[in-house]
């Protein structure tokens, strides 16, 4: 395989998906209404209970809105990575993954292509929702627009792989509603998205707070939210990199053949 192989088969995929973004207007439109709402209306209500405070690892004083921007940008990734997964069932299905396995490349690239295409999606949605934000005064440093791209892209890669994960094991569309609620909304309440973990250590929530520092989608928000400001979360790098390999790895193995062969092997002996 040579790089310029790979290179056509990650603009042809991207290219896949984008038409398939295009005509979809709302997925769009969800994808910005969704965090848009829990910025604006329940943000509203939190407001008064965080009020205006120092958390770490801000040095002034900042609204609750803003801290709650880069939780919001990590659901429009976690969303995203979800409905990926979805388009993956749907394609298999339908056949359409298949063909697109038995092209004569790796199966790790092929399925490294996808990744990246709903990554580029991802993105872009995440920056549209901040340039909307911005709208309602909830605005950050021009830096931190730019500061905060690959850790976007970073745990991008990580839900997205993710998803790959529940596309192996989730064979019918019918089934995905319940899966993407089973992970979606675990991942997102147990998570520093909303709130300082410290808030959950000191109202005595000793065990959601452990579940929640250990949750790697606590670590992706956490990444963006120190990029935001210009700061580098170390910690949570090495979480969001490790966890996004790992999944990958799995989500590669999971649509070999061969392993399918096998597993049906033993499974009639």
């Amino acid at each position: 395989m040579r790089p310029a192989h790979a290179g056509r088969a990650l603009g042809a995929v991207t290219k896949r998906e984008l038409i398939k973004f295009a005509q979809q207007r709302g997925r769009l439109l969800s994808g910005i209404v969704r965090p848009l709402f829990w910025l604006v209306v329940f943000a509203a209500g939190f407001q008064n209970v965080f009020g205006v405070s120092i958390i770490p690892p801000y040095t002034t004083y900042i609204t609750y809105q803003t801290y709650i921007v880069p939780g919001l940008l990590g659901i429009v990734l976690l969303f995203n990575g979800m409905l990926s997964s979805l388009s993956m069932v749907y394609d298999r299905e339908m056949g359409i993954m298949r063909l697109l396995l038995t092209a004569p490349l790796p199966r790790w690239v092929l399925l490294g292509c996808k990744l990246v295409a709903g990554t580029a999606l991802s993105v872009i949605q995440s920056y549209v929702f901040m340039g909307t934000a911005a709208l309602f005064g909830v605005t950050f440093d021009w830096q931190g627009w730019i500061t905060v791209f690959p850790a976007l892209v970073a745990a991008g890669l990580m839900l997205g792989a993710l998803g790959l994960v529940l596309s192996v094991y989730i064979r019918q569309l019918e089934n995905f509603a319940g899966a993407m609620n089973f992970v979606i909304f675990p991942m997102f309440f147990m998570s520093s998205a909303l709130y300082p973990l410290w808030k959950l250590r000191e109202g005595g929530a000793e065990i959601i707070y452990l579940l929640s520092a250990i949750n790697p989608f606590t670590h992706a928000v956490e990444l963006c939210r120190f990029a935001l400001y210009g700061m580098f979360n170390g910690v949570s790098a090495l979480v969001v990199a490790g966890c996004a390999i790992a999944f990958f790895i799995i989500a590669n193995f999971g649509y070999d053949p061969q392993s399918g062969i096998l597993r049906k092997t033993r499974g009639g002996s």
